[in-house]
């Protein structure tokens, strides 16, 4: 899973969800963006307009070379879904990162920084379709850009899909498989993914991390719900963020990557169907900086140190 955790089967995942996951079930928080009901006062196929937002902060780590890094930022999506009856739903959802990186004394790469500032802008178009007895098959087709400020916006497009199969039980629980396919940044994914909504009791249920939270969907997490709207998680996580380098730094037109596996406890307000906030507060292990050459050749690694990780995702359908 390597062109972004955030994105493939990270954050592109949120394209898949609102047109694989279907309706929550009582007992589970609602995601607004993935799991919401028609807005009160609209039929059922009007088009709902959505947004996420995601300040987050991962602390300073000390990398095994020598020196320390830390990366702040936020994670934007909106877009809106439509229900066209029938079992038949679609959707568009636009996606943008901001995350700057903060280097000290990186001895790996002469003491300089290999990247600053990372952005990620593009676009996905979810449709999914029942197919009886539970079934719902779906397919998001997305265009990515993935790139350091000062690199060249036509090489660092990632294009692909994700196609995915859910079946949804008569008690309410859910379990998927899905693969994604996605090429760009000197490099072609392949990877499968599990989606899994699954009640192991009134108030205890297995789940996929939040889509657009700091942590990214490819993990797993253990929801318990609380009275008065309050809900809490424990979940793990991997995530993969690769990126074009800038045309005149270090590493001209190269490729970047952080690789990370975040261990998290989520604290969320259901405020309304419709609306939510969700704070998050972890470490990031298993972390890894890598940069490779314009023909995505590795030239140096370097692993770091567990980071502290927290963030904060606001999300709403309106």
């Amino acid at each position: 899973m390597n062109v972004s955790s955030w994105r493939v089967a990270m954050v592109v995942l949120l394209g898949a969800l609102p047109v694989a996951a279907g309706p929550a079930r009582a007992g589970a928080y609602v995601d607004p963006v993935t799991d919401a009901p028609p807005t009160q006062g609209r039929g059922a196929t009007a088009w709902q307009p959505f947004v996420s937002v995601t300040p987050l902060y991962q602390g300073s780590a000390d990398l095994d070379n020598g020196g320390d890094f830390t990366v702040g930022g936020a994670v934007v999506r909106g877009g809106a879904s439509y229900d066209f009856g029938g079992g038949t739903r679609a959707g568009v959802t636009l996606n943008y990162d901001y995350l700057d990186y903060s280097f000290s004394g990186a001895r790996s790469w002469g003491g300089s920084s290999p990247w600053g500032v990372v952005q990620r802008y593009g676009v996905s178009l979810p449709v999914s379709f029942a197919v009886g007895d539970g079934w719902r098959l779906a397919v998001a087709p997305s265009v990515d850009w993935f790139r350091e400020n000062g690199a060249s916006t036509g090489d660092s497009l990632v294009w692909g899909a994700l196609f995915s199969g859910t079946r949804r039980f008569a008690d309410g629980n859910l379990i998927g498989l899905g693969i994604g396919v996605y090429d760009g940044i000197e490099k072609t994914s392949v990877y499968p993914f599990l989606l899994v909504d699954w009640r192991l009791g009134e108030r205890w249920r297995l789940i996929n991390p939040l889509a657009s939270g700091p942590t990214g969907p490819a993990g797993i997490e253990l929801d318990y719900q609380f009275d008065g709207g309050w809900t809490a998680g424990v979940g793990v996580s991997y995530r993969a963020m690769r990126f074009r380098l800038s045309d005149d730094g270090p590493t001209p037109d190269g490729v970047g990557e952080e690789r990370g596996v975040p261990i998290f406890l989520r604290v969320s307000r259901q405020f309304t169907d419709q609306m939510a906030l969700h704070l998050y507060g972890g470490i990031v292990v298993a972390g890894q900086l890598r940069v490779e050459n314009s023909s995505g050749n590795l030239l140096r690694k370097d692993d770091f140190d567990p980071a502290p990780l927290f963030g904060a995702t606001f999300i709403g359908r309106f």
